[in-house]
Protein backbone atom coordinates (compact mmCIF):
# COMPACT_ATOMS: atom_id res chain seq x y z
CA UNK A 1 0.00 0.00 0.00
CA UNK A 2 1.32 3.25 -0.81
CA UNK A 3 2.09 5.63 1.63
CA UNK A 4 0.98 9.24 1.87
CA UNK A 5 3.33 12.11 2.97
CA UNK A 6 1.88 15.16 4.16
CA UNK A 7 3.86 18.12 3.50
CA UNK A 8 3.56 21.22 5.12
CA UNK A 9 1.65 24.36 2.73
CA UNK A 10 3.99 27.22 2.18
CA UNK A 11 3.00 30.37 3.60
CA UNK A 12 2.63 32.90 0.47
CA UNK A 13 5.28 35.86 1.28
CA UNK A 14 4.46 39.46 0.95
CA UNK A 15 5.99 42.69 0.86
CA UNK A 16 5.29 46.00 2.70
CA UNK A 17 5.43 49.40 1.31
CA UNK A 18 4.86 52.99 3.02
CA UNK A 19 5.31 56.95 2.87
CA UNK A 20 7.33 58.91 5.14
CA UNK A 21 5.48 62.23 4.79
CA UNK A 22 5.44 65.81 6.84
CA UNK A 23 1.91 64.30 8.80
CA UNK A 24 3.79 60.90 9.42
CA UNK A 25 7.09 60.59 10.71
CA UNK A 26 9.85 57.70 10.09
CA UNK A 27 8.91 56.31 13.14
CA UNK A 28 4.91 56.34 12.71
CA UNK A 29 5.37 54.50 9.37
CA UNK A 30 7.29 52.02 11.53
CA UNK A 31 4.68 51.69 13.49
CA UNK A 32 2.35 51.43 10.84
CA UNK A 33 3.96 49.08 9.08
CA UNK A 34 4.21 47.09 12.20
CA UNK A 35 0.83 46.60 12.55
CA UNK A 36 0.41 45.99 8.48
CA UNK A 37 2.92 43.34 8.90
CA UNK A 38 0.20 41.90 11.70
CA UNK A 39 -2.41 42.22 9.63
CA UNK A 40 -0.55 39.76 7.17
CA UNK A 41 0.11 37.11 9.12
CA UNK A 42 -3.35 36.90 10.44
CA UNK A 43 -4.21 36.75 6.75
CA UNK A 44 -1.76 33.84 6.43
CA UNK A 45 1.41 35.51 5.26
CA UNK A 46 4.51 36.44 5.83
CA UNK A 47 6.76 39.35 5.11
CA UNK A 48 9.72 39.06 3.72
CA UNK A 49 10.76 42.60 2.96
CA UNK A 50 10.14 46.60 4.03
CA UNK A 51 9.90 49.44 1.75
CA UNK A 52 9.98 52.83 2.70
CA UNK A 53 10.25 56.23 1.07
CA UNK A 54 10.85 59.87 2.32
CA UNK A 55 7.88 61.91 0.05
CA UNK A 56 5.83 65.47 0.71
CA UNK A 57 2.47 62.74 -0.52
CA UNK A 58 1.54 59.59 -2.80
CA UNK A 59 2.13 59.63 -6.09
CA UNK A 60 -1.02 59.80 -7.98
CA UNK A 61 0.14 57.57 -10.85
CA UNK A 62 2.21 54.58 -8.68
CA UNK A 63 1.89 56.08 -5.07
CA UNK A 64 5.71 55.91 -4.59
CA UNK A 65 7.65 57.48 -7.16
CA UNK A 66 9.31 55.99 -10.48
CA UNK A 67 12.73 55.43 -8.97
CA UNK A 68 11.21 53.54 -5.89
CA UNK A 69 9.04 51.16 -7.95
CA UNK A 70 11.51 50.34 -9.83
CA UNK A 71 13.54 49.19 -6.69
CA UNK A 72 10.66 47.19 -5.48
CA UNK A 73 10.26 45.34 -9.10
CA UNK A 74 14.17 44.91 -9.11
CA UNK A 75 13.87 42.83 -5.70
CA UNK A 76 10.83 41.27 -6.82
CA UNK A 77 12.71 39.87 -9.76
CA UNK A 78 15.71 38.91 -7.99
CA UNK A 79 13.82 36.45 -5.80
CA UNK A 80 11.81 34.88 -8.70
CA UNK A 81 15.27 34.09 -10.08
CA UNK A 82 15.97 32.69 -6.55
CA UNK A 83 13.11 30.51 -6.61
CA UNK A 84 11.93 33.01 -3.44
CA UNK A 85 8.87 34.14 -5.50
CA UNK A 86 7.01 37.20 -4.11
CA UNK A 87 3.51 36.18 -3.82
CA UNK A 88 2.02 40.16 -2.63
CA UNK A 89 3.32 43.57 -2.60
CA UNK A 90 0.92 45.45 0.32
CA UNK A 91 0.70 49.22 0.36
CA UNK A 92 -0.17 50.57 3.38
CA UNK A 93 -2.77 53.42 1.84
CA UNK A 94 -6.11 52.66 -0.19
CA UNK A 95 -4.63 52.90 -3.21
CA UNK A 96 -6.64 53.96 -6.46
CA UNK A 97 -7.43 51.44 -9.49
CA UNK A 98 -5.37 53.93 -11.29
CA UNK A 99 -2.30 53.09 -9.44
CA UNK A 100 -3.46 49.66 -8.50
CA UNK A 101 -2.93 49.04 -12.52
CA UNK A 102 0.34 50.76 -13.23
CA UNK A 103 1.94 49.20 -10.07
CA UNK A 104 1.22 45.60 -11.25
CA UNK A 105 2.18 46.55 -14.95
CA UNK A 106 5.52 47.16 -13.39
CA UNK A 107 5.62 44.52 -10.55
CA UNK A 108 3.66 42.03 -12.66
CA UNK A 109 2.61 40.47 -8.76
CA UNK A 110 -0.98 40.28 -7.00
CA UNK A 111 -1.15 43.81 -5.31
CA UNK A 112 -3.39 44.87 -1.96
CA UNK A 113 -3.49 47.92 0.22
CA UNK A 114 -4.44 48.48 3.77
CA UNK A 115 -8.08 48.07 2.90
CA UNK A 116 -8.17 45.02 0.73
CA UNK A 117 -6.05 43.15 3.12
CA UNK A 118 -8.74 44.13 6.30
CA UNK A 119 -11.34 42.98 4.11
CA UNK A 120 -9.45 39.58 3.09
CA UNK A 121 -9.48 39.16 6.84
CA UNK A 122 -12.94 40.21 7.55
CA UNK A 123 -13.94 37.95 4.87
CA UNK A 124 -11.78 34.88 6.65
CA UNK A 125 -13.32 36.09 10.02
CA UNK A 126 -17.07 36.11 9.36
CA UNK A 127 -18.65 33.51 10.74
CA UNK A 128 -22.59 33.98 10.96
CA UNK A 129 -24.82 35.11 8.02
CA UNK A 130 -24.95 38.76 9.18
CA UNK A 131 -21.18 38.97 9.24
CA UNK A 132 -20.66 36.91 5.69
CA UNK A 133 -23.36 39.81 4.31
CA UNK A 134 -21.90 42.55 6.12
CA UNK A 135 -18.31 41.85 4.54
CA UNK A 136 -19.67 41.05 1.07
CA UNK A 137 -21.20 44.67 1.12
CA UNK A 138 -18.53 45.89 1.71
CA UNK A 139 -15.58 44.10 -0.74
CA UNK A 140 -18.25 44.99 -3.35
CA UNK A 141 -18.87 48.52 -2.22
CA UNK A 142 -14.53 48.65 -2.20
CA UNK A 143 -14.48 46.59 -5.68
CA UNK A 144 -16.69 48.99 -7.60
CA UNK A 145 -14.95 51.89 -8.24
CA UNK A 146 -12.02 49.34 -9.17
CA UNK A 147 -14.24 47.43 -11.57
CA UNK A 148 -11.83 47.97 -14.89
CA UNK A 149 -8.70 46.12 -12.80
CA UNK A 150 -10.66 43.51 -11.07
CA UNK A 151 -13.03 42.51 -14.49
CA UNK A 152 -12.98 38.83 -14.59
CA UNK A 153 -16.13 38.02 -16.17
CA UNK A 154 -18.63 37.80 -13.03
CA UNK A 155 -20.45 34.79 -12.76
CA UNK A 156 -23.78 35.22 -14.01
CA UNK A 157 -25.45 33.15 -11.19
CA UNK A 158 -24.81 37.07 -8.84
CA UNK A 159 -23.25 34.75 -6.01
CA UNK A 160 -20.11 34.62 -3.84
CA UNK A 161 -18.18 38.05 -3.30
CA UNK A 162 -14.63 38.85 -5.02
CA UNK A 163 -11.67 38.42 -2.84
CA UNK A 164 -11.25 42.20 -1.50
CA UNK A 165 -8.27 42.72 -3.78
CA UNK A 166 -7.67 39.97 -6.03
CA UNK A 167 -5.43 39.69 -9.15
CA UNK A 168 -7.88 40.10 -11.77
CA UNK A 169 -7.03 41.52 -15.36
CA UNK A 170 -4.82 43.78 -16.56
CA UNK A 171 -5.19 45.87 -19.66
CA UNK A 172 -8.75 45.34 -20.47
CA UNK A 173 -9.02 45.35 -24.23
CA UNK A 174 -11.98 44.35 -26.89
CA UNK A 175 -15.60 44.55 -25.94
CA UNK A 176 -14.88 45.38 -22.45
CA UNK A 177 -16.84 48.26 -21.92
CA UNK A 178 -20.00 46.71 -22.29
CA UNK A 179 -18.65 44.24 -19.99
CA UNK A 180 -17.95 46.48 -17.33
CA UNK A 181 -21.35 47.98 -17.77
CA UNK A 182 -22.80 44.56 -17.69
CA UNK A 183 -20.70 43.83 -14.35
CA UNK A 184 -21.18 47.00 -12.80
CA UNK A 185 -24.91 46.33 -12.72
CA UNK A 186 -24.81 42.63 -11.40
CA UNK A 187 -22.72 44.16 -8.45
CA UNK A 188 -25.33 46.94 -7.93
CA UNK A 189 -28.35 44.44 -7.92
CA UNK A 190 -26.08 42.46 -5.61
CA UNK A 191 -25.88 45.13 -3.17
CA UNK A 192 -29.11 45.95 -3.47
CA UNK A 193 -30.31 42.84 -1.96
CA UNK A 194 -27.47 42.94 0.14
CA UNK A 195 -28.61 45.73 1.68
CA UNK A 196 -32.40 44.50 1.92
CA UNK A 197 -30.86 41.74 3.93
CA UNK A 198 -29.04 43.42 6.26
CA UNK A 199 -31.64 46.10 6.56
CA UNK A 200 -34.04 42.62 7.83
CA UNK A 201 -31.13 41.24 10.23
CA UNK A 202 -31.49 44.96 11.61
CA UNK A 203 -35.35 44.50 12.32
CA UNK A 204 -34.73 41.15 14.07
CA UNK A 205 -31.51 42.74 16.15
CA UNK A 206 -33.79 45.52 17.05
CA UNK A 207 -36.44 42.85 18.40
CA UNK A 208 -34.36 40.88 20.15
CA UNK A 209 -33.11 43.89 21.58
CA UNK A 210 -36.14 44.71 22.87
CA UNK A 211 -36.78 41.18 24.36
CA UNK A 212 -33.60 41.41 26.24
CA UNK A 213 -35.59 42.82 29.21
CA UNK A 214 -34.92 45.50 31.80
CA UNK A 215 -31.38 45.68 32.09
CA UNK A 216 -28.20 47.94 31.63
CA UNK A 217 -26.28 47.30 28.58
CA UNK A 218 -22.59 47.50 28.30
CA UNK A 219 -20.23 47.01 25.32
CA UNK A 220 -16.63 46.35 25.50
CA UNK A 221 -15.41 48.66 22.97
CA UNK A 222 -11.71 48.97 22.05
CA UNK A 223 -8.61 48.70 19.18
CA UNK A 224 -8.28 44.94 17.74
CA UNK A 225 -6.61 42.57 19.67
CA UNK A 226 -6.55 44.84 23.42
CA UNK A 227 -7.97 41.93 24.92
CA UNK A 228 -12.02 42.40 24.72
CA UNK A 229 -12.66 39.12 24.16
CA UNK A 230 -10.31 37.14 26.99
CA UNK A 231 -12.37 39.87 29.47
CA UNK A 232 -15.87 39.26 28.33
CA UNK A 233 -15.37 35.33 29.09
CA UNK A 234 -13.62 36.23 32.30
CA UNK A 235 -16.95 38.34 33.39
CA UNK A 236 -19.80 35.53 31.64
CA UNK A 237 -18.00 32.74 31.94
CA UNK A 238 -18.77 32.04 28.33
CA UNK A 239 -16.75 30.76 25.92
CA UNK A 240 -15.49 33.69 22.89
CA UNK A 241 -13.10 33.07 20.53
CA UNK A 242 -9.62 35.21 21.76
CA UNK A 243 -6.48 34.68 20.37
CA UNK A 244 -3.67 36.80 19.23
CA UNK A 245 -4.45 38.07 16.06
CA UNK A 246 -6.37 41.14 14.65
CA UNK A 247 -9.92 40.96 14.27
CA UNK A 248 -9.88 37.89 16.36
CA UNK A 249 -13.69 38.72 17.68
CA UNK A 250 -16.21 39.80 14.24
CA UNK A 251 -19.77 38.94 15.33
CA UNK A 252 -20.73 41.42 18.42
CA UNK A 253 -21.51 38.96 21.25
CA UNK A 254 -23.91 39.59 23.99
CA UNK A 255 -24.24 37.82 27.27
CA UNK A 256 -25.77 38.30 30.40
CA UNK A 257 -23.57 38.73 33.75
CA UNK A 258 -24.76 39.24 37.38
CA UNK A 259 -22.43 40.30 39.77
CA UNK A 260 -23.96 40.23 43.44
CA UNK A 261 -27.65 40.80 42.88
CA UNK A 262 -27.35 42.99 39.40
CA UNK A 263 -27.69 41.23 36.49
CA UNK A 264 -26.84 43.32 33.14
CA UNK A 265 -26.05 42.64 29.54
CA UNK A 266 -22.39 42.42 28.44
CA UNK A 267 -21.59 43.30 24.11
CA UNK A 268 -18.37 41.97 23.08
CA UNK A 269 -17.89 43.87 19.99
CA UNK A 270 -15.64 44.05 16.79
CA UNK A 271 -12.44 46.04 17.26
CA UNK A 272 -11.14 49.38 15.98
CA UNK A 273 -8.04 49.94 13.48
CA UNK A 274 -6.22 52.99 12.11
CA UNK A 275 -7.62 53.46 8.59
CA UNK A 276 -10.60 51.49 9.51
CA UNK A 277 -12.21 51.58 5.65
CA UNK A 278 -15.16 53.86 5.82
CA UNK A 279 -16.98 51.02 3.70
CA UNK A 280 -16.90 48.50 6.64
CA UNK A 281 -18.10 50.72 9.22
CA UNK A 282 -21.07 51.27 7.03
CA UNK A 283 -21.42 47.78 6.30
CA UNK A 284 -21.19 46.63 9.83
CA UNK A 285 -23.94 49.17 11.00
CA UNK A 286 -26.45 46.15 12.50
CA UNK A 287 -22.99 45.01 14.92
CA UNK A 288 -22.19 48.48 15.59
CA UNK A 289 -25.36 49.52 16.69
CA UNK A 290 -24.71 47.45 19.63
CA UNK A 291 -22.31 49.96 20.66
CA UNK A 292 -24.55 52.68 20.04
CA UNK A 293 -27.46 51.11 22.02
CA UNK A 294 -25.12 50.68 25.16
CA UNK A 295 -25.84 52.29 28.40
CA UNK A 296 -22.47 51.96 29.67
CA UNK A 297 -19.08 51.57 27.44
CA UNK A 298 -15.86 50.14 28.48
CA UNK A 299 -12.66 50.83 26.65
CA UNK A 300 -10.52 48.57 27.28
CA UNK A 301 -6.55 49.61 26.21
CA UNK A 302 -3.43 47.49 25.49
CA UNK A 303 -1.34 49.69 27.94
CA UNK A 304 2.02 47.13 26.85
CA UNK A 305 1.46 48.80 23.29
CA UNK A 306 4.02 51.32 22.44
CA UNK A 307 0.98 53.34 20.93
CA UNK A 308 -1.54 52.82 22.79
CA UNK A 309 -2.24 56.63 23.14
CA UNK A 310 -3.02 57.33 19.52
CA UNK A 311 -5.19 53.81 19.60
CA UNK A 312 -7.26 55.18 21.95
CA UNK A 313 -7.64 58.54 20.20
CA UNK A 314 -8.25 56.03 17.09
CA UNK A 315 -11.33 54.38 18.84
CA UNK A 316 -12.44 57.54 20.69
CA UNK A 317 -12.61 59.46 16.92
CA UNK A 318 -14.61 56.58 15.59
CA UNK A 319 -17.22 56.16 19.08
CA UNK A 320 -17.49 59.85 17.62
CA UNK A 321 -18.29 59.29 14.24
CA UNK A 322 -20.61 56.63 15.69
CA UNK A 323 -22.31 59.50 17.36
CA UNK A 324 -21.48 57.49 21.12
CA UNK A 325 -18.45 59.87 22.45
CA UNK A 326 -21.05 61.03 25.10
CA UNK A 327 -22.61 58.18 26.38
CA UNK A 328 -21.27 57.08 29.96
CA UNK A 329 -17.91 55.23 29.69
CA UNK A 330 -14.60 53.82 31.74
CA UNK A 331 -11.54 53.14 30.38
CA UNK A 332 -9.77 50.02 31.21
CA UNK A 333 -5.51 49.90 30.97
CA UNK A 334 -5.25 45.64 30.03
CA UNK A 335 -2.03 43.56 30.03
CA UNK A 336 -0.41 44.89 32.93
CA UNK A 337 1.72 42.19 33.10
CA UNK A 338 3.35 42.87 29.36
CA UNK A 339 3.97 46.48 30.15
CA UNK A 340 8.14 47.20 29.37
CA UNK A 341 10.36 50.07 30.34
CA UNK A 342 14.09 50.65 30.30
CA UNK A 343 15.82 52.89 32.72
CA UNK A 344 16.90 56.31 31.51
CA UNK A 345 20.92 56.23 31.71
CA UNK A 346 21.14 59.38 34.42
CA UNK A 347 23.62 61.12 31.92
CA UNK A 348 20.96 61.53 28.89
CA UNK A 349 19.69 64.66 29.16
CA UNK A 350 16.73 64.56 27.36
CA UNK A 351 13.36 64.45 28.22
CA UNK A 352 12.06 60.96 29.23
CA UNK A 353 9.91 58.84 26.56
CA UNK A 354 7.66 56.62 27.36
CA UNK A 355 9.88 54.09 27.26
CA UNK A 356 11.81 55.35 29.92
CA UNK A 357 8.49 55.70 32.71
CA UNK A 358 7.22 53.06 34.76
CA UNK A 359 3.32 51.91 35.76
CA UNK A 360 3.46 53.66 38.67
CA UNK A 361 4.69 56.61 36.98
CA UNK A 362 2.47 57.05 33.91
CA UNK A 363 -0.25 56.51 36.54
CA UNK A 364 0.42 59.77 37.43
CA UNK A 365 0.20 61.23 34.13
CA UNK A 366 -3.20 62.23 32.28
CA UNK A 367 -4.63 58.63 33.81
CA UNK A 368 -4.74 60.03 37.14
CA UNK A 369 -7.15 62.90 36.33
CA UNK A 370 -9.84 60.28 35.15
CA UNK A 371 -9.85 58.54 38.69
CA UNK A 372 -13.00 56.30 39.69
CA UNK A 373 -12.98 55.71 35.59
CA UNK A 374 -9.73 54.21 34.78
CA UNK A 375 -8.25 51.25 36.29
CA UNK A 376 -5.08 48.90 35.59
CA UNK A 377 -5.50 45.19 35.21
CA UNK A 378 -4.02 42.15 33.57
CA UNK A 379 -6.93 39.94 32.55
CA UNK A 380 -4.66 37.08 31.78
CA UNK A 381 -2.98 37.26 34.93
CA UNK A 382 -5.95 38.01 36.45
CA UNK A 383 -4.83 40.68 38.12
CA UNK A 384 -7.14 43.42 39.69
CA UNK A 385 -10.06 41.39 38.12
CA UNK A 386 -12.41 41.51 41.39
CA UNK A 387 -10.95 45.34 41.61
CA UNK A 388 -12.53 45.65 37.70
CA UNK A 389 -15.79 43.86 38.70
CA UNK A 390 -16.78 46.10 41.59
CA UNK A 391 -15.78 49.25 39.46
CA UNK A 392 -18.41 47.67 36.55
CA UNK A 393 -21.06 46.89 39.58
CA UNK A 394 -20.70 50.32 40.66
CA UNK A 395 -21.23 52.00 37.24
CA UNK A 396 -23.87 49.85 36.18
CA UNK A 397 -25.94 49.99 39.92
CA UNK A 398 -25.96 53.82 39.40
CA UNK A 399 -27.27 53.60 35.67
CA UNK A 400 -29.57 51.21 36.82
CA UNK A 401 -31.22 53.24 39.29
CA UNK A 402 -31.46 56.24 36.98
CA UNK A 403 -33.00 54.05 34.40
CA UNK A 404 -35.15 51.46 36.20
CA UNK A 405 -35.93 53.34 39.39
CA UNK A 406 -38.70 50.45 40.84
CA UNK A 407 -36.97 47.61 39.38
CA UNK A 408 -36.66 44.81 42.01
CA UNK A 409 -33.38 43.30 40.99
CA UNK A 410 -31.98 46.13 43.18
CA UNK A 411 -34.68 45.87 46.40
CA UNK A 412 -34.79 42.04 47.14
CA UNK A 413 -38.22 41.16 49.39
CA UNK A 414 -36.64 40.00 52.53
Amino acid sequence: MKEFVITDVKAETAVLVGLITPEQDEAKTKEYLDELEFLADTAGAVTVKRFTQRVTGPSSVTYVGKGKLEEISQYVKEEEENERPVGMVIFDDELSAKQIRNIEQELQVKILDRTSLILDIFAMRAQTANAKTQVELAQYRYMLPRLKRLWTHLERQGGGSGSGGGKGSVGLRGPGETQLEMDRRIILQRMSLLKQRLAEIDKQKITQRKNRGRMIRVALVGYTNVGKSTIMNLLSKSNVFAENKLFATLDTTVRKVVIENLPFLLADTVGFIRKLPTDLIDSFKSTLDEVREADLLVHVVDISHPDFEEQINVVEKTLTELGCADKPSMIIFNKIDKYIWTDKDPDDLTPPTRENITLNELKKTWMGRLQENCLFISAKQRENLEEFRDMLYKKVRELHVQKYPYNDFLYPTE
